[in-house]
């Protein structure tokens, strides 16, 4: 039997311990570091323990896939590594028959060892952990990467065509999605949460509307699609009286319900609730009292984006809507974990535009453009 060395990483995790729970595995081989495979997976609710013993066992099984024959093992939970190297007892009936999972696999690899490591160093299993279970909260299955050899290591998720855009042969027409935040409210001004509330533009936000109208009349807008809102209407009924244009509402495109937060600022609900606070920042599952997750908020987002598409692809699409849908879509288009919502700034009236194109990998092309805004109608700082 030939030698094959490999390392496999893993990690698990669950955002409430027990609560919504992942795992991420990688196997690289041993000598060139070169990524050979990866899975990862969400399994319901579970503890951190049970999603780091879940890790292991998808590592495990992923390196005899590969036909290894010398596997160490590297994992951040000492919990894990102490049991299996028979340091520490298997108490737990959960952990008890995983255990006997991993062990009935080790049993079919030659040689291994296991070393405990800081979480710094276990980075990558814990991205396609995360990746995992913000997948599972939208709904989507996570696309595992699993090579043959160091020479497809470099593939990307199946499923997803990655191309360098512009240099590479067309795919299809895509539907040019140009998105457009609405303008300043009174509630925008105080940076306060702005939600299913109907609030109205203020007058410097109608003046932004205005701008963005004359900005876009150069950019070849063919249809205009809006959240049922007010601020958003009035945003896209001043684009399209000045494009000639008709507006179609899409209620999917909705701003998230924030609840009992609705009209709070930041500051007061940190006050208020804290950890309810805290607790929404850490999982996109959780919704504010009374409110929507950003989780659903991301399945609706998805679903109205599909339905834009299958009713009027492969044209230029004004999309007048929010802060969260724009950011969703965004972060959709760059396959980013959900959370990321939570590191994009948007300005008001800004533009963002996105290919989302047919049989291949959405393209972003511009984003919080706010160039067509100057002097008073600009919003320092705004939300």
């Amino acid at each position: 039997m030939s030698e094959r060395r490999v390392v496999v990483e893993a990690d698990g995790g669950s955002r409430g311990n027990p609560g919504p729970a992942g795992y991420g595995a990688v196997v690289r081989d041993a000598d060139s570091d070169e990524v050979l495979a990866e899975a990862a997976g969400g399994i319901g609710v579970a503890s951190n323990n049970v999603a780091e013993y879940r890790g292991l066992i998808a590592g495990l099984q992923a390196a005899i896939d590969l036909g290894a024959t010398d596997v160490a093992v590297r994992m951040d939970s000492k919990l894990v590594v102490m049991q299996m190297t028979n340091q520490w007892k298997v108490k737990h009936p959960d952990m008890q028959q995983l255990a006997k999972q991993a062990a009935g696999l080790l049993r079919q690899i030659p040689r291994t060892t296991f070393t405990h490591i800081p979480r710094a160093q276990n980075s990558y299993a814990d991205r396609l952990a995360n990746q995992a279970m913000d997948d599972q909260a939208v709904g989507r299955a996570w696309t595992a990467r699993e090579t043959a050899g160091p020479e497809a290591a470099a593939a990307p998720k199946a499923g997803v065509s990655n191309t360098l855009y512009g240099w590479s042969a067309p795919t299809g027409m895509p539907t040019v999605a140009i998105l457009l935040r609405h303008g300043e409210t009174p509630l925008s001004i105080e940076k306060r949460f702005s939600g299913r509330g109907d609030s109205a533009l203020t007058d410097r936000g109608e003046a932004q509307a205005a701008a963005a109208a004359a900005r876009l009349a150069d950019l070849g807008v063919e249809l205009i699609v809006c959240s049922p809102l007010r601020r958003a209407r009035q945003t896209a009924e001043t684009v399209a009286l000045k494009l000639g244009r008709d507006v179609i509402v899409e209620d999917g495109f909705t701003e998230t319900d924030f609840g009992d937060w609705e009209g709070l600022t930041f500051g007061e609900v940190g006050k208020q609730a804290p950890e309810q606070l805290r607790t929404w920042l850490a999982d996109p599952t959780v919704a504010p009292p009374g409110g929507e997750s950003m989780a659903s908020t991301a399945i609706r987002v998805a679903a109205a984006r599909q339905r834009v598409i299958d009713e009027y692809g492969e044209r230029r699409i004004l999309v007048v809507t929010h802060v969260t849908p724009i950011k969703l879509l965004l972060r959709d288009a760059l396959d980013a974990p959900l959370h990321s919502v939570f590191r994009v700034y948007l300005d008001l009236a800004s533009l963002s535009i996105i290919d989302w194109r047919p049989e291949a990998a959405d393209v972003v092309r511009l984003v919080n453009d706010t160039s067509h805004l100057a002097g008073g109608i600009a919003t320092p700082f705004g939300i």
